[in-house]
């Protein structure tokens, strides 16, 4: 008997080797997957359960496995507000992988996916991320969970003692580090090459994979980047242990959860959650630095990303990055009906700048006061930090690009929200008609999706977008071979693709209002203390 599973288990890794069958040998164990046209391996441990006493650690290799595990499901969603039906668990760091390959020799290219969720919610699981329509063009699409919220973002002085780095807070970069480690090892087996791997990624994603071009630890894990909705990228970061831009350090605002972390490790999960919920009612919290976010810490982030993309300290890869028309309808807009209300928003955000940033969007009345409001959030926080980052990358790569989404479907329509925030994201999929929202209609609003939700022309946009994402990771041109005629950002105009009910080749988006946040934004940078 013992002869006859020693004889199996060399056919098997034969097999693997041999890339004849769904089972593939990685550097922790052989995975078997499922599907025939596009293989599917759902789940596989790329890091081991952060639990105990590996809470608040850097990730760590996983435990090998001497049997062939069957990679047919995701694992669990990291813990979050519990918005999704979903399982969750801390042992949650998991790899997905859709293949077309037959071969270990295809050297198909990579596109790995960060999903989005303000690094406070949010799994590779979600339906809308299936990546199946894209592996089927011939990449191998990968994604990934990540640690979130207070697992994945607490600065602590105790957790700083006792890292190596000196340093605590950014875990869950430290996740999206060691995962992408683990394709440049293993993306070979599942026929990818992992010496041409794009890192793509929408609104925490598309920060994250911004953020990943600044980090040292990232270097010669990628080669291309697509950026969807980028927040906060030319705006002030919480540093770990000084006062920048008037926040408070991060490490000071996480001893809020208690001084013993051996204490704070024994907590369940959804303790410790509850324990460290910032109250929905503290609106200001994430300016006053009051949040699990990435911060500033010297080590895994050495500096403001604004002021490391200003130097050229990143890595030169090509880069696509966008963002949608109507980003500032994100949670319903800012709390706008009047001039009165705008005025106080305004001021709120800006400051003694509010007037001039008022006299920009120039409202003629109330009527407008709502409209002005979304716009200058969209712009504040998505545009101006994607266009300072377009600028920088473009000094150093002439594959540059940039794309506006303005697309308003059937949902955004019924909501009111317009090319809201998110809703590109079944399209570059080609996973029409989901959404990102499908599952949370009760924080985001009505967000149920039906084909009568979309037309003809979505369907057209969805084959473009998917198209020329495909084409920039095959060849860092998205127009080289997909239908979309791309020009370069920095082709002198700062030229940009419109995805909308055209899809159009335009020039310098908002320029106007992006050079007057820029100017704004610029100042705080030189008053941080």
């Amino acid at each position: 008997m013992n002869t006859r599973l020693s004889a199996l288990f060399v056919f098997v890794q034969f097999l693997a080797t041999a890339g004849l069958q769904n089972i593939v040998k990685t550097d922790s164990g052989l995975v078997a997957g499922t599907g025939t046209r596009v293989r599917v391996y759902k789940g596989i441990p790329y890091a081991a359960a952060p639990v105990g006493e590996r809470r608040w650690k850097e990730p760590q290799a996983p435990k090998p496995w001497s049997n062939v595990l069957v990679a047919n499901r995701f694992l669990p969603m990291c813990p979050q507000i519990q918005l999704m039906p979903e399982p969750q668990s801390e042992d949650c760091l998991g790899m997905n992988v859709w293949t077309p390959a037959t071969s270990p020799s295809a050297k198909l290219p990579v596109m790995v996916w960060i999903h989005g969720g303000g690094f406070q919610l949010g799994a590779s699981s979600q339906t809308v991320y299936d990546g199946e329509p894209l592996a089927s063009q011939g990449v191998v699409l990968v994604s990934f969970n990540y640690r979130l919220g207070v697992f994945g973002f607490l600065a602590h002085p105790e957790l700083s003692k006792e890292s190596p780095r000196g340093v605590s807070g950014n875990y869950g970069l430290l996740d999206m580090l060691s995962a992408l480690a683990w394709v440049k090892r293993n993306i070979a087996a599942f026929g990818g090459d992992p010496a041409n791997v794009t890192i793509f990624g929408e609104s925490a994603g598309g920060t994250a994979v911004c953020l990943l071009m600044v980090l040292p630890g990232a270097e010669g894990l990628f080669q291309k980047v697509i950026s969807e909705s980028a927040a906060w990228m030319d705006n002030p970061v919480s540093h770990l242990r000084e006062s920048w831009y008037g926040r408070t350090p991060a490490e000071k605002f996480g001893e809020k959860a208690g001084a013993d972390i051996a204490a704070l490790r024994k907590l369940s999960a959804p303790d410790l959650a509850k324990k460290t919920a910032i109250p929905l009612t503290d609106a200001e919290a994430s300016d006053r630095g009051e949040s699990y976010m990435p911060v500033v810490d010297g080590v895994v982030l050495p500096d403001d990303p604004a002021r490391l993309f200003a130097a050229g300290k990143f890595h030169h890869v090509a880069l696509i990055a966008g963002t949608n028309a109507d980003e500032g309808t994100l949670l319903g807009g800012p709390p706008v009906r009047t001039m009165d209300a705008l005025k106080a928003w305004s001021g709120k955000q800006f400051g003694t700048f509010s007037e001039r940033v008022i006299g920009t969007y120039s409202p003629s009345g109330d009527s407008e006061a709502r409209d002005a409001a979304v716009k200058m959030a969209g712009d504040w926080v998505f545009l101006t930090g994607t266009r300072f980052v377009l600028r920088a990358a473009a000094k150093e790569n002439k594959n540059v690009y940039q794309y506006h989404f303005t697309r308003v479907n059937g949902v955004g329509r019924r909501t009111k929200w317009g090319a809201f925030h998110a809703s590109e994201i079944p399209y570059v999929f080609g996973t029409l008609p989901d959404s990102p929202y499908g599952t949370t209609a009760m924080l985001f609003g009505d967000f149920s999706v039906g084909p009568d939700a979309y037309t003809e022309q979505d369907q057209k946009i969805s084959e473009a977008m998917l198209g020329a994402w495909v084409s920039f990771a095959k060849t860092g041109d998205p127009g080289k071979t997909g239908a979309v005629k791309w020009p370069r950002f920095g082709d002198g105009h700062e030229s940009y693709v419109e995805f909308g009910d055209s899809i159009l080749s335009k020039s310098q988006l908002h320029a106007k209002e992006l050079d007057m946040l820029s100017e704004y934004a610029e100042g705080l940078r030189s008053n941080h203390r």
